[in-house]
């Protein structure tokens, strides 16, 4: 039997290590609709041990039947999370220092395309790939492999263009296919509020790692979206500064 009044060093570093997973997982569940299924789950939980104290059988018994499956409901709707969080782990990009220099060159000339397509009004949807490989979703467009220009971008999503209609995918200094479809965002206030082309690059920054651009066709204000948030009506040089960090911080 464990002597729970002479705790050892390792029992302190089981404690910490569990804290800490608790603690990241809520902070990456922090403002998705993540947070109120496992809030859902935890009410369920405790109204469970009441009924079980208080002796309420039939009550008891249906919410005994729903923790019975409790692990299978809980990956089916956290699959999103899950993937994203394994994708994090078994992946890195060791070499990102290498071509630093030419993603930096990339970002000047996405920021004179967004500026040209802001002043312009051209709606526009650009989607920068990170750790979790976005190839399901290049599949669906159109195959570029071209390094990235402002004038390429622009030309792109001017009108009629036929590839115009859909999203652009980066990976490092290249653009890997344009006219690309997205997962959209289910999220309510998105989808009062905006248009396919936000609640894409909110949808794919959820179920992803990845980052997004927005230009408004109606306003030509730009947003971007990020770790399963979309900031809006940023001005370029905001929008600027997210692309600088997203090429040159280190993976986590």
């Amino acid at each position: 039997m464990i002597d729970i009044l002479q705790p050892k060093v390792l029992d302190f570093v089981d404690i910490a290590v569990v804290a800490i997973i608790i603690y990241l997982f809520l902070r990456f569940i922090k403002g998705t609709r993540a947070l109120q299924i496992l809030i859902g789950l935890l009410i369920i939980f405790a109204v469970s041990l009441v009924a079980t104290t208080f002796n309420l059988v039939a009550l008891s018994r249906i919410l005994q039947s729903l923790l019975a499956i409790w692990v299978i409901a809980f990956v089916i709707l956290f699959q999103p999370e899950i993937r994203n969080v394994l994708a994090r782990m078994g992946r890195y990009r060791l070499l990102r220092f290498m071509v630093r220099s030419s993603e930096h060159a990339a970002v000047s000339e996405i920021t004179k395309a967004v500026e040209e397509m802001q002043k312009r009004k051209m709606g526009s949807l650009i989607v920068f790939e990170r750790d979790i490989n976005l190839g399901e979703y290049v599949g669906t467009g159109t195959r570029l492999d071209a390094r990235i220009s402002a004038a390429l971008l622009t030309s792109i999503f001017t009108p009629p263009s036929p590839l115009h209609d859909g999203a652009c995918i980066i990976r490092g200094d290249k653009i890997i296919a344009a006219a690309c479809i997205l997962p959209v965002s289910e999220e309510p206030w998105v989808e009062d509020y905006y248009g396919m082309r936000h609640r894409a690059g909110l949808g794919i920054c959820t179920v992803t790692d990845a980052m997004s651009v927005v230009i408004s066709e109606e306003t030509g204000k730009v947003s971007v979206g990020l770790d399963s948030k979309l900031y809006t009506n940023l001005p370029v040089t905001e929008m600027k500064a997210y692309l600088e960090n997203f090429y040159t911080k280190e993976d986590r």
